[in-house]
């Protein structure tokens, strides 16, 4: 099943426009969609560049602009001690900061993963739905 996921990941992110050597960034909890990301990388010689959770808004903006991805996979939410935290709220204030400094080099798509089924902001042309993404395989 995990190797499907993956295959079907790879997929998703080729439609996307990833290619080897392109970054996708990867800003997840410790959930199975983090490890199904790095399999598809590796599946098309994409480099996988890792943006913790916990991080700021500003460090994670710096991190983004850092990266060069071409892609970026998160959650919408994720659980941590018992209680629902933000994930893509905090993904959406570092790329509005990095926005206004450089918007050459932030993720033209942003895969979302729903872990928490909680309302999330979007932005639509380029917010998508990872399960959706990955159904169209």
């Amino acid at each position: 099943m995990l190797l499907d996921q993956a295959a079907r990941a790879g997929a998703a992110l080729t439609r996307l426009g990833v290619r080897a050597g392109d970054r996708v960034a990867v800003h997840l909890p410790l959930v199975p969609e983090s490890v199904i990301a790095t399999l598809a990388c590796g599946r098309l010689d994409a480099i996988r560049t890792t943006l913790p959770v916990s991080l700021t808004i500003p460090e994670l903006a710096a991190r983004l602009r850092e990266s060069g991805a071409r892609v970026l996979i998160t959650a919408d939410a994720a659980f941590w001690d018992g209680s629902v935290r933000p994930v893509k709220p905090v993904l959406d204030h570092a790329l509005a900061r990095s926005t206004a400094v450089d918007a050459s080099r932030l993720p033209h798509t942003v895969l979302v993963v729903n872990r928490c089924s909680r309302p999330v902001s979007w932005k639509p042309g380029r917010d998508r739905w990872w399960h959706e993404e990955l159904a169209e395989d």
